[in-house]
């Protein structure tokens, strides 16, 4: 069973306007009000056909102006503490001065990593649910066809003993 995306030519889109706007200010980083205009174009298409995109794509991108953040370029990035262990990278657009505080932990996982959150495992497990709820049917069928599964022996102590060991099945026998 092949997984199908939804909305795949709408990602294709995006992932196109992204690219753009890379290519853009790496050729010319004066041209940040075009890769401007991509990044915002790339937005709004999201918005409008409510789609998710990446965590990593969205921490390159500025939320208040819609500019592509590139380091040196279009942001400027620091490292911060904050108690002792815990890192931050903060991420300052040198357009509209909004700034984006990341957290460097590599432990860290986003959820959109997790292999819980994957939409490719989520039909595997409606199908062993699906097998599991089949095979629940054909047991109830089976034990309605045979009316000898429904009769059990009265005492199973015995008749368990008989079967694994017949010496023992004699010596418990009544003489």
């Amino acid at each position: 069973m092949s997984f199908q995306m939804k909305d795949k030519e709408a990602y294709q889109r995006l992932n196109y306007l992204y690219q753009a706007a890379h290519c853009v200010l790496s050729q010319n980083p004066e041209n940040v009000e075009l890769a401007r205009f991509y990044c915002f174009t790339q937005k709004t298409i999201a918005r409008r056909l409510v789609l998710r995109q990446d965590p990593s794509v969205k921490r390159t991108l500025c939320k208040k102006c819609s500019s592509l953040l590139v380091p040196g370029v279009t942001a400027s990035t620091r490292q911060r503490r904050k108690k002792r262990k815990a890192r931050f990278t903060v991420v300052r657009c040198l357009s509209c001065k909004q700034s984006k505080t990341l957290l460097n932990d590599p432990d860290h996982l986003l959820w959109v990593d997790r292999p819980e959150a994957q939409q490719q495992q989520q039909p595997k497990q409606q199908q062993q649910q699906q097998q599991q709820q089949q095979q629940q049917k054909q047991q109830q069928q089976q034990k309605q066809q045979d009316p000898s599964a429904k009769k059990q022996p009265k005492d199973k102590k015995r008749d368990r003993a008989a079967s694994s060991n017949p010496d023992a099945a004699q010596s418990s026998a009544p003489t």
